[in-house]
């Protein structure tokens, strides 16, 4: 990955004090003057984060001629929360309870919400024929927890945590989990990502799955952590022979960092709705995508160009953010 290091960051500084009179001046349609490169943090192979971060990456680049859009790879929610808090990358996703049980949405902080897109749902996948049956029966067996410092990673430890179950972890992606459970080298996986979860559905047409029931494990995590934990259904029809299965869900925030020009966030969140259908067509989530849950982001605030966009195209019954602005100069609504 390129850095984007202190200078970059005073290019971008530099570039707010010139805002102003671009706006007013009206003298350009590029919103981020004096920007060359956006870096999009995603997540792993087998992962949604990477895909749709991906294509959202590839929407921008479309919508922003003069600079360059790099969707990078990442371990997902923690390494995103990281690399934006470092600078590293402007625009990222990461899961609401990685994002709250850490220090890096502050008074002051230099990171901010674009906007909630879609919710994650947690799946524990066996094989179909495994005689494990509820969530206590994988203690001591040896059980994928996702990636290193993935969001994966961090809701398998919070329910093993609040759960007391003691699994053998296994610290590798979706992709390796899948193959890993294939061949019987692990006895379970967890995977927390949008639905359908591109290597669990890869790995269903394979062989035979089942989802283990986390009804109970989700109410005790609702209970303790009740802004981040939702009791949620994966459908029936999400995955080949795989029926419907009670688990947990949880937001997910597309993030960015808070020194970034008002108009580029303006611009990025009209993209975000305006391709959303285009998204859609690529990864099923987006189609969650909408304005009316688009300012959910819990204790997450939203970037200023986030919220004048939303003011611009919320009903005015629901809108609940600062008093309506004009839009900034060059960024309005423009079909993707």
């Amino acid at each position: 990955m390129r850095s984007t290091g202190p200078t970059r960051r005073a290019v971008i500084l530099g570039s707010l004090g010139a805002l102003t009179t671009t706006v007013v001046s009206g003298c350009t349609n590029d919103p981020a003057p004096g920007i060359d490169r956006i870096v999009v943090a995603t997540g792993p192979p087998g992962a949604v984060y990477r895909e749709i971060g991906g294509a959202l990456a590839r929407l921008l680049d479309q919508r922003l001629p003069d600079q360059e859009v790099e969707p990078v790879e990442t371990g997902a929610s923690h390494d995103n929360l990281t690399l934006l808090g470092a600078g590293e990358a402007d625009l990222g996703l990461a899961n609401l309870d990685s994002i709250l049980a850490t220090d890096v949405v502050t008074e002051g902080s230099t990171i901010q919400a674009v906007g909630r897109l879609y919710d994650s749902f947690v799946h524990l996948v066996v094989p179909a024929d495994s005689p494990v049956r509820s969530l206590s029966d994988v203690d001591g067996l040896r059980v994928s927890v996702g990636a290193v410092n993935s969001g994966t990673e961090f809701t398998a430890r919070q329910i093993t945590e609040v759960t007391g179950v003691r699994p053998e972890a296994v610290r590798i992606n979706q992709a390796s989990s899948a193959e890993a459970l294939a061949a019987g080298e692990i006895d379970a996986m967890f995977s927390l990502t949008g639905l359908p979860t591109p290597a669990i559905a890869d790995l269903a047409d394979q062989m035979p799955l089942r989802l283990i029931d986390l009804t109970g494990p989700a109410n005790e995590m609702v209970t303790v952590y009740p802004e981040s934990y939702f009791p949620a259904t994966i459908p029936a029809t999400t995955y080949t022979g795989v029926p419907a299965c009670p688990t947990m869900s949880i937001p997910n925030l597309l993030l960015c960092r808070e020194d970034l020009p008002e108009r580029l966030v303006y611009t990025v969140t009209d993209t975000v709705y305006t391709g959303a259908s285009r998204l859609a067509e690529q990864r099923p989530e987006a189609a969650q995508i909408n304005v009316r849950t688009g300012i959910s982001t819990g204790v997450v605030p939203l970037h200023s160009g986030a919220e004048q966009w939303y003011r611009h195209n919320k009903p005015a019954s629901e809108a609940a953010l600062r008093p309506v602005s004009p839009p900034p100069t060059g960024a309005g609504p423009r079909a993707v």
